[in-house]
């Protein structure tokens, strides 16, 4: 009986780190979402336009924004906390790809609203 609840115990646990392990993955084939430069999505952007950017998260700004800059200009980011890759330190020389949405404002600053977080 002893051997039947460890080994029920160990499949158990095995689910659960499978589990979590599927979670954390991410995708890293090509997609349809073009990547843009900070110029260009400033400049000719859509409110809700999907994009990729590639550059540097240079300084937080407060509240879950950050300041980015790829080169051709900066933007503030909006990244929640869930987003940051697990266990993975990122600073201001760490190139990253950020997924996710320009959030055009009419009045006020847009940013974009990361919604994934890659280190190339």
């Amino acid at each position: 009986m002893k051997h039947i609840l460890t080994a029920t115990a160990v499949v158990f646990a095995l689910g659960l780190a499978a589990a979590g392990a599927s979670a954390s993955a991410q995708y890293t084939g090509p997609s349809s979402i073009p990547a843009m430069t900070v110029k260009a999505l400033q400049a000719d952007g859509k409110d809700d336009q999907h994009a990729v950017l590639r550059g540097k998260i240079v300084s937080s700004v407060g509240d879950e924004r950050y300041l980015f800059a790829d080169g051709t200009g900066q933007m503030k980011v909006k990244i929640k906390q869930k987003v940051w890759p697990a266990q993975k330190p990122v600073d201001a020389s760490t190139t990253v790809e950020l997924v996710g949405e320009y959030d055009k404002e009419l009045i006020g600053e847009s940013h974009f609203d990361v919604k994934e977080i890659r280190l190339p």
